[in-house]
């Protein structure tokens, strides 16, 4: 085989697209604000279920790691796939009621590195009407995975 055959079998040996890898979302993973995720077990029909500990939990030892349950598209249709999880939170205040639900969409780059891209909207308990104005936030996480 010539240099030139070589160099073409090895280019398509290392040129496999990102379309061409599955992200799955088992396993461990981190936020750009700290908080860490595991998901336990992705059952054939894409649901999944796991934990869910905040990036300030660290320096709160009150903060306990809360339960989250989710679904996701099939990898065997769609190798990115997107997928949502909701975090009900347990918190040492027994009183307060905060639910957390993310929808994002799982990513492989060029290097085979994994990444959720989310966006998220966290719900706490009103007190009343004239207060929901202030009981909803928005915003967006990117989590890497733990190895």
């Amino acid at each position: 085989m010539g240099i030139g055959a070589f160099a073409l079998v090895l280019a398509l040996a290392v040129c496999v697209t990102p379309a061409e890898r599955k992200c799955l979302l088992s396993g461990s993973w981190r936020s750009d604000t700290g908080c860490r995720m595991v998901v336990f077990i992705l059952s054939k029909d894409g649901r999944f279920s796991g934990s869910y500990l905040p990036g300030s939990a660290a320096s709160d030892p009150q903060i306990l790691t809360s339960p989250l349950e989710g679904s996701q598209q099939d990898t065997g249709l769609v190798p990115q796939p997107t997928f949502s999880f909701t975090v009900h939170w347990r918190l040492p205040d027994s009183e307060a009621a905060r639910t957390t639900a993310f929808l994002g969409q799982c990513y492989v780059s060029t290097n085979g590195e994994e990444t959720l891209h989310t966006v998220w909207l966290m719900r706490e308990a009103a007190d009343s009407p004239t207060e929901d104005w202030k009981a909803t936030r928005i915003g967006t996480s990117i989590f890497t995975r733990i190895k």
